[in-house]
């Protein structure tokens, strides 16, 4: 037998999301896991199917298309590779390409939204976002190389539109949008990375910056920020997954005081 609760369809999944609170004409981004969510009837397209049946073109639906084994191999830890290996892997690793980089460790539904006819895809090598809706080559485009997720990324874009969280049977250490408050907490310390990328019609390692992030603090911000503001996130289920659906803008906010607040106090003086 499948070991699962509840037959999840496309349409019992529209039921679920209209009444956990998504509405027609939202911005919203999406993390989610398909396995939480028990056995769908059509897996991860009935449920991006779904997603687009409620928000429908009216608003705007997002989700990370992160590749981060587009990256150099010397700093790979999950898994790592030998050393000697390096050299030959950065000399055949393909380049991005927004149409054809799979995704990596983002889950099936983000890897089957990004193929979806009318999705487009930012470029960046290792934190592209997809978008489907009205503002999706706003939100998408202008995708900064550097700091690819403070203020010239889709999800500070999210922000602007004053869009939505919609966690499916996923914790705040998925709530990308988080990264956004941590390049607004001055002194953050700077790391470079480097990718392949298509420039010019040629395929070169490129150099980049970004902050050292720290999602490792984002489980409990997010238990905090519930325990302060649970009231104004709404929760229901969507087949057997816990859902969350939250205002981005204040989230971000209070992550970013959080860190303000906690960096400094431990930091030396």
């Amino acid at each position: 037998m499948i070991n699962t609760e509840q037959l999840v369809t496309r349409s019992s999944l529209v039921r679920n999301f209209k009444k956990l609170g998504v509405q027609k004409g939202m911005t919203v981004i999406v993390h989610t896991s398909l396995s939480k969510m028990g056995w769908v009837c059509g897996g991860a397209v009935a449920v991006v199917q779904a997603l687009m049946d409620v928000v429908t073109e009216e608003g705007n639906l997002i989700m990370p298309t992160h590749s981060a084994e587009l990256s150099d191999p010397a700093g790979w830890g999950n898994p790592p590779v030998p050393k000697e290996w390096w050299e030959t892997i950065r000399s055949e690793m393909p380049a991005f390409d927004p149409a054809i980089s799979p995704t990596y460790f983002m889950g099936a539904v983000a890897e089957v939204f990004r193929t979806f006819p009318g999705v487009i895809r930012s470029n960046h090598p290792t934190v592209s976002f997809a978008a489907w809706g009205k503002d999706k080559e706003w939100i998408t485009g202008n995708h900064s190389l550097d700091n690819g997720l403070g203020e010239s990324s889709p999800i500070a874009r999210i922000y602007d539109l004053d869009g939505s969280i919609l966690l499916i049977g996923v914790g705040h250490d998925s709530n990308t949008s988080m990264h956004l408050a941590e390049y607004r907490v001055p002194g953050q310390k700077q790391v470079e990375e480097e990718s392949p990328v298509i420039e010019s019609g040629q395929r070169i390692w490129k150099t980049y910056k970004q902050i050292e992030y720290q999602e490792e603090l984002f489980e409990e911000i997010g238990r905090q920020y519930e325990e302060n503001y649970g009231q104004e996130i709404k929760i229901a289920g969507a087949g057997s997954a816990t859902c969350r659906l939250m205002k981005q803008k204040k989230l971000v906010d209070f992550t970013e005081n959080w860190l303000k607040q906690n960096i400094q106090m431990s930091s030396p003086m």
